[in-house]
């Protein structure tokens, strides 16, 4: 039997008139994976910071078992500016000590890419002090994976991690015999790490068995049943039911109620995006040229970040942009926003982006645009209009819109300067949204924005007619906004990925063997064996690399008659004939992007 680590009996707290938890009962035990979800200010941090009795409660009480040890990441680290990351994450370890340790090399590996930390100036030697909020998370999250700890309380820790670390740490946690409490907005961490799942929603905390994908299908079993949720918000828990039921394969293994309710609640769901549909608006807006970039070069000062890339952004496209840090995709979007801005007068650093003439670009960016904080909310809205229209005949108004977004009709005559960075976040992506673009350029949009808002997000960008591209660390949200996902590996290229982000942390990690594979071999330099193929010149590799983008045109390419054809066989569905017509054409399609991906395959290895 599994041993009581914490129990929280009939806890209560109030923030002014408000009660974020109102007799909240609960217990964490040996083993256990718990996540923790919900709306932003309904009192989820509270909640874990009672637990780890950082944070007393008004009413109730907290109670740990005897000895327990227990480590905690909050979203403000307690750093010593002053003290160098040695002294942080190491301690007094002897170098001989800390690199024999095999769960230090590994945690150090996961977080900073290798023991000698490259990111830093003077590696573990660095000064805390000057460093970025960023990198002072991850020592944080670096010094207490390090400790050994009955219980780990996680506030938002996939926080400044790329899609590399999230994978790591995800890894890391579920072979991690500590049991976890984790507050996220990472809907694929979720599902990989947690076995159970609490729901703070107003003042109670609902308990869920299984990952993210089962508390879907339960909350909206629950929902069904209770019929107490206004209908608006049951229809967008159906829709990510259906998302999760049959879009992205094996989101979870065996849900723990009964899966003919949940089928039964989503048997007259459709498919979340009609993308033939889409693909045909897209077009009328934009026609057939959105962004064609020829050759191009983008520099960083006096470093080059992307060299003789050849690629095409077209009416309808929606794109995951993933890659390394520092890898340029910040730096790709800046650089095409500049030509649509400037008419195509400012171009990159080598070769030329051409633009449509139809393009209205909205370019959403990490950095939260101020806004005058004496505005209110719906004003700051309808300052850029009264009404949007969203595609598939969808009207909105600047006050249904901020409702959609999380803004109630009281929250809309908040000043801005009230807001909070969450808060703020969502009202950048509505001011966005209701300028009526037709290209969305998404740079991190998830950052600050909780489940039901991401949730709110997927759901208008599911229905809006344009060209995307869309960087994020949150695997999830790129999986389910975009239909196809490219990747910067830091090589100076950009290179599309048939299976997603599976292959590129593949990719990665074949690269990170490669790399420390060649640094073994420089310090024992090792004969030739006799008929070795020789080492790929750059002359070769640059080959390698056009014919690649080649190939990838030509995917793109049969990637839009596979629309049009699905799009064609579902108009003449009683027509027999024409079906079985296009059917063929089809099949013909799926063969030569089969062959054509097996190339891009086997290329992409010589690149």
């Amino acid at each position: 039997m599994a041993v009581n680590l914490v129990n929280v009996e009939n806890v209560s707290k109030v923030y002014g008139t408000r009660a974020l938890l109102d007799g909240v009962s609960l217990g964490v035990s040996e083993g256990d994976r718990i996540g923790v979800v919900g709306r932003n200010g309904d009192g989820k941090t509270t909640l874990i910071r009672m637990l780890a009795k950082l944070e007393d409660a008004d009413t109730g009480r907290v109670t740990h078992s005897g000895g327990l040890r227990i480590g905690v990441l909050t979203q403000h680290d307690s750093l010593d500016p002053a003290a160098t990351v040695r002294h942080e994450v190491i301690g007094d370890m002897a170098d001989h000590e800390w690199a024999g340790n095999a769960k230090v090399r590994d945690v150090l590996t996961g977080l900073f890419g290798g023991l000698e930390l490259a990111g830093f100036p003077k590696g573990l030697d660095t000064v805390i002090g000057p460093l970025s909020g960023g990198e002072r998370r991850r020592i944080a999250l670096a010094k207490l994976l390090i400790e050994e700890q009955d219980l780990i309380v996680l506030d938002e820790p996939t926080n400044h991690l790329d899609v590399e670390g999230i994978a790591w740490l995800a890894q890391h946690l579920r072979v991690r015999r500590s049991a976890l409490v984790c507050v996220t907005h990472d809907r694929w961490f979720l599902d990989q790490v947690c076995t159970r799942m609490w729901d703070v929603q107003r003042g109670d905390v609902y308990e869920y068995e299984g990952g993210y994908s089962d508390y879907v299908f339960a909350r909206a079993e629950r929902e069904r049943i209770a019929a107490t949720e206004e209908v608006k918000r049951q229809n967008l828990v159906r829709k990510e039911l259906a998302w999760l039921r049959r879009g992205a394969p094996a989101r979870t293994s065996k849900p723990r109620f009964r899966v003919e309710a949940a089928n039964e609640l989503i048997k007259d769901v459709p498919a979340p995006r009609d993308s033939g549909e889409l693909m045909k608006f897209a077009s009328s807006r934009l026609g057939r040229t959105v962004f064609d970039l020829e050759d191009v070069t983008v520099q960083a000062g006096p470093k080059v970040l992307l060299e003789h890339v050849t690629w095409q952004l077209g009416p309808g496209d929606r794109i995951g942009l993933v890659g390394v840090n520092g890898a340029g995709k910040t730096s790709l979007l800046r650089a095409m926003a500049e030509a649509a801005r400037s008419g195509g007068e400012v171009q990159p650093a080598g070769g030329g982006v051409r633009v449509g003439k139809t393009v209205k670009l909205a370019y959403l960016s990490q950095e939260v645009a101020e806004l005058d904080p004496t505005w209110r909310v719906l004003q700051a809205v309808q300052a850029v209009r009264e009404r949007v229209d969203l595609g598939k005949g969808r009207e909105m108004t600047a006050g249904q819109l901020c409702e959609t977004f999380g803004f109630g009709k009281e929250k809309q005559w908040t000043p801005v300067g009230d807001l909070s960075g969450g808060e703020r976040r969502r009202l950048q992506l509505l001011r966005l949204l209701m300028d009526e673009p037709n290209v969305l350029f998404l740079d991190e949009p998830t950052n600050d924005l909780d489940i039901e808002t991401l949730t709110q997000l997927e759901d208008v960008l599911d229905g809006w007619p344009g060209s995307m591209i869309v960087i994020s660390h949150d695997r999830f949200f790129v999986e389910r906004t975009t239909d196809r996902v490219f990747a910067l590996l830091g090589d100076g290229a950009l290179r599309m990925l048939p299976r997603g982000i599976d292959e590129y942390l593949e990719r990665r990690r074949r690269m990170q063997e490669t790399a420390a594979a060649s640094t073994a071999a420089a310090t024992v330099p090792a004969p030739a064996a006799p008929g070795s193929a020789p080492e790929k010149s750059a002359a070769g590799q640059r080959a390698a690399k056009k014919e690649l983008q080649k190939i990838e045109r030509r995917l793109e390419k049969i990637s839009e008659k596979e629309t049009g054809l699905h799009a064609a066989i579902a108009q003449n569905a009683t027509d027999f004939t024409k079906v079985a017509e296009l059917d063929a054409e089809l099949r013909e399609l799926t063969g030569q992007r089969e062959e054509l991906e097996l190339s891009w395959l086997e290329l992409a290895e010589d690149a």
